[in-house]
């Protein structure tokens, strides 16, 4: 008789006529090719060979809200309770390239991140922070040039030199097409920009992640894993494609390169998925892009908790979600971890509550000692069909993409949109049947609201923030902001490399908004593409 999982969607693996995988299913198997040790090609079982027992990965908790100094004190706050690793969080208004007097902004500067339109704002933002001595992840996209120059001008403010700047751009747009939305100009041209931070970084920056490629959006949009899997990767290929079109070495640029999943419910089939990534990504690098350099073929990743399974029913059960998650990403070889808040359904995290999510990885790191082991699965006849089962997927998808042309024409074609929201579909009409079950939602159910403070933002945050940029503007060198802005007009309609003529612009006060205005008239703005 078939046995299949109870309450949840079956996998590949017990679709088979029976509740376990043994030699019988394994035949063929390689190890060597397939697994090999880790640290060595093609790191399934992990990047270096001994793991979180020589080093733990980066604890970073995601952080931002309201003006540069309730984010500053917030930073302070968890590195003091140990954080090795900010994470910045930017308001709608800074992701979409707007400042925060812009009328498009009322209502949500500070909301759900940081308020950053300028270099006194991000000045303010890492004040008492020295930035030789931290890691700092910022999640933007369509400023993220705009947001590194600013980096960068407060680093030689602090006397620490570019060269000495560690932490992450997600600067990954081609992934705003998919799933977010947050893009400005048209995929070509976002395409380029993200090429000169590349070039950029390579040149000056050696110790910078220029993107972190993420597929964790496109889960967090309906994507199933293999679909999170294949689209991040693919994302990263075409990366690298423009970048050696550019004239790049890709040994000079790969290894900086880093990649950002999520991490769902489905324990196994997430530890395959990062597994699968790895594989993936060496073979990729050596046998497509001709990489020598062994750093260019490892996969280096960020994972975060899936904020999408989270609930505003029973908000405590969320800890309980994030910490089997964590030890998800933990097995499956994570450099990087972000735990989400329990209290992220209902508004930005408390301080309660990102202490709770960082006392999770802290847990998990000194207490059930499942760092004492390499890849402790390898081996598992259960979890090295699954990752062989999603790899395969995946290898299908990228199939589809290549025979479309590509990333950018599938883009075009609305395929990357279409595929997530049928998987979304799917996803949804399984909790519907009662087949997927949501602990508090579908089943075992309270009546009553569950109460827990939540973070609040006033409306003086906004005015405060409006009326410093307003005094900003009215007081900064007009000549010199004019002449920065027309220099990188002319970059821009030149083809040049805009990293130096943004850094002069923001020396100059040249705000967020302002800079992409000016890049807009050159570019053009893109208007989401085709109604598939």
């Amino acid at each position: 008789m078939s046995v299949k999982p109870q309450n949840k969607k079956s996998n590949d693996v017990t679709e088979q006529g029976k509740p376990f995988v043994d030699a019988e299913d394994r035949n063929g198997f390689d190890p060597a090719a397939s697994l090999g040790e880790p640290g060595s090609f093609p790191f399934t079982r992990g990047p270096h060979r001994t793991m979180y027992r020589d080093r733990l990965w980066t604890m970073r908790q995601f952080a931002g809200f309201g003006s540069a100094d309730d984010t500053n004190k917030r930073f302070k706050y968890l590195l003091d309770h140990g954080t090795t690793g900010l994470s910045t969080a930017f308001d709608l208004p800074t992701l979409m390239g707007r400042d925060s007097d812009d009328p498009l902004a009322l209502g949500e500067v500070g909301r759900c991140g940081v308020a950053i339109s300028s270099l006194a704002d991000m000045r303010r933002l890492f004040d008492g922070i020295q930035l030789d001595k931290v890691s700092t992840s910022m999640t933007i996209n369509a400023p993220a040039a705009i947001l590194l120059a600013f980096y960068v001008c407060v680093g030689e403010e602090q006397d620490v030199s570019s060269e000495k700047l560690r932490g992450t751009l997600q600067n990954d747009i081609l992934k705003e097409f998919h799933a977010q939305n947050e893009y400005v100009f048209p995929p070509v041209p976002s395409v380029g920009l993200v090429v000169d931070t590349i070039e950029y970084c390579t040149k000056h920056m050696p110790l910078w992640n220029t993107v972190s490629i993420s597929g964790y959006h496109i889960r967090e949009a309906g994507a199933s894993a293999a679909q999170e899997l294949a689209f991040t990767l693919a994302d990263g290929m075409a990366y690298t494609e423009a970048s050696m079109d550019r004239g790049l070495d890709v040994d000079d640029f790969a290894p900086r390169l880093s990649f950002f999943f999520d991490v769902h419910n489905d324990f196994f089939e997430e530890i395959a998925k990062l597994r699968a990534a790895r594989r993936i990504w060496s073979r990729v690098a050596k046998d497509k892009f001709h990489a020598k350099n062994e750093r260019s073929w490892l996969l280096r990743m960020h994972c975060q908790t899936a904020g999408v399974t989270l609930t505003e029913q029973q908000p405590t059960n969320n800890l309980i979600r994030v910490a089997y998650q964590a030890l998800a990403g933990v097995l499956g070889g994570t450099q990087s971890l972000h735990t989400n808040s329990m209290d992220e359904t209902l508004a930005l995290p408390s301080e309660r509550a990102a202490k709770l999510a960082l006392r999770t990885q802290q847990i998990l790191a000194h207490e059930t000692e499942v760092t004492q082991t390499v890849d402790p699965l390898g081996g598992s006849y259960f979890v090295e069909k699954m990752t062989d089962e999603i790899e395969a997927k995946a290898e299908v998808i990228f199939a589809e993409i290549d025979s479309m042309g590509g990333v950018i024409k599938a883009i075009d074609r609305g395929y990357f949109r279409r595929s997530i929201a049928e998987s979304a579909q799917a996803s949804q009409k399984r909790i519907d049947s009662g087949e997927d079950k949501i602990v508090g939602v579908t089943d075992f159910v309270e009546e009553g609201t569950s109460e827990v403070d939540i973070l609040q933002i006033s409306q003086n945050t906004e005015d405060e923030q409006i009326a410093s940029l307003k005094e900003l503007k009215s007081s900064r060198d007009k000549s010199r902001h004019k002449q920065a802005l027309e220099k990188l007009r002319d970059g821009a309609r030149d083809g040049a490399n805009l990293m130096p003529a943004i850094i002069e612009a923001a020396k100059a006060d040249a705000t967020v908004g302002e800079m992409m205005d000016t890049m807009k008239s050159v570019f053009g703005a893109y208007d989401g593409g085709p109604e598939w």
